[in-house]
């Protein structure tokens, strides 16, 4: 642990002298920037329901998220951004966060308490980015690394993160010394966080217009309970492509084990969609398969934002050993100001003949200005994995 915040503090100091090398320190400058910044603040309100057989009591978590973000928006030179973040119940508490010790409930991971989600200093010049201290860090379409913003407390990361752009060509690195989990602020069945020695490198190149490829490599060394366990290295190329009013989209990897991990294994994933719009309504058909080696060892994603995959009951955050394909459909279009989203996923073993389930879900979201609502609903209905489980939301949020 020590070798590795000895590591992340020589990488801070090196990116503060690269950004003092690469331009001159505009102190005027970042002064009316920073007097012209103005604090915001984001409110949102979730009202969460669980019924899940096997579970005599159904959850019902009535939690609240107050958050304020002073972050400066500098184009060039220096800029500070520090967030905090405070959930917090608004009646019912009838639910188990991991960490309140209701385990009569299902669970709801929304856990109470009040974190500093961000606080970096970062340097801008031109196509150039260099950012130091804890941050947020959205990768693509965050299938292998993202902020699990869908939770009240959100994934941040310690570290630094190098970032360029031009021509077409993109590189974004981040060395990370700590996972700021969903699951804290406080440590519960789960670590609020993991030490780490990570690693994440994603290159970018546009061969044509609209057309766009990807290659990266997750290299995740992690501590802390868990964390050895979840240690893995991918790698892999994604391509998004449009052909006139159609989307493709592809991705393929290779996983297996790094770090501390005591397991040694190659796990493979895949994953296509087409996406097109037929008149009002836009149809998107996908699969994705999380591959296992031997039937017994997964492919795993410990820091993707796992509630956009697989389905909203989250039946998935975990890999089954025999891994699982899943195979959807999804329809989308709006109604006026309200977005609707319709999804149907079916899951099956990507090793053996094991039927896993299927899943059907609902989502109405309206926004006017300053306002949010949402609505959404979803339903698992077990064949072989799990039991049948029924979550619903209700959602209102306001920005000022």
């Amino acid at each position: 642990m020590v070798d590795r915040v000895i590591f992340g503090t020589r990488m801070a100091a090196a990116t503060c002298a690269a950004a003092l090398l690469l331009a001159p320190v505009a102190s005027a400058d970042f002064a009316e920037e920073a007097r012209e910044t103005r604090p915001k603040f984001d409110l949102r309100y979730r009202l969460e329901t669980v019924d899940q057989d096997g579970i005599e009591e159904d959850a019902l978590a009535s939690t609240a998220k107050a958050r304020v973000s002073w972050i400066m928006d500098a184009t060039e030179g220096f800029s500070v951004g520090l967030e905090a973040d405070h959930v917090f119940t608004v009646g019912s508490d009838d639910y188990h966060s991991l960490e309140n010790g209701r385990t009569e409930f299902p669970v709801v991971a929304d856990p109470t308490g009040t974190d500093l989600n961000q606080a970096f200093l970062r340097f801008r010049n031109g196509g150039t980015i260099l950012t130091a201290g804890r941050q947020r860090i959205l990768h693509g379409e965050q299938r292998f690394v993202g902020g699990v913003a869908w939770r009240q407390n959100e994934q941040t990361f310690d570290g630094v993160r190098m970032q360029f752009t031009g021509d077409g060509v993109g590189v974004d690195y981040s060395y990370v010394a700590r996972v700021r989990r969903i699951f804290g602020p406080e440590d519960g069945l789960q670590p609020a966080e993991w030490d780490s020695n990570a690693h994440f490198l994603r290159a970018t190149y546009d061969p044509a217009e609209g057309h766009s490829l990807a290659a990266f490599a997750y290299l995740l060394d992690l501590e802390n309970d868990n964390g050895p366990a979840n240690s893995n290295a991918s790698y892999g190329l994604n391509y998004v492509g449009t052909y006139g009013p159609a989307t493709l989209s592809a991705r393929v990897a290779l996983q297996r084990e790094w770090g501390d991990n005591p397991l040694a294994y190659d796990a493979p994933y895949y994953f296509v969609e087409a996406k097109w719009p037929i008149e009002r309504v836009t149809i998107a058909a996908g699969h994705e398969v999380l591959g296992s080696d031997g039937g017994t060892a997964p492919v795993r994603m410990p820091v993707a934002t796992l509630h956009k995959f697989q389905g909203w009951t989250d039946k998935f955050l975990s890999t089954p050993p025999a891994g699982v394909k899943d195979t959807y459909l999804t329809f989308s279009g709006n109604v006026g100001a309200v977005a609707l989203t319709a999804a149907i996923h079916e899951f099956v073993a990507a090793k053996g003949d094991m039927n896993y389930g299927r899943e059907a879900g609902v989502s109405a979201v309206w926004s006017m200005g300053p306002f949010g609502l949402q609505f959404k609903y979803a339903r698992y209905h077990t064949r072989e994995l799990a039991t049948d489980t029924s979550k619903a939301w209700f959602v209102v949020s306001y920005s000022f």
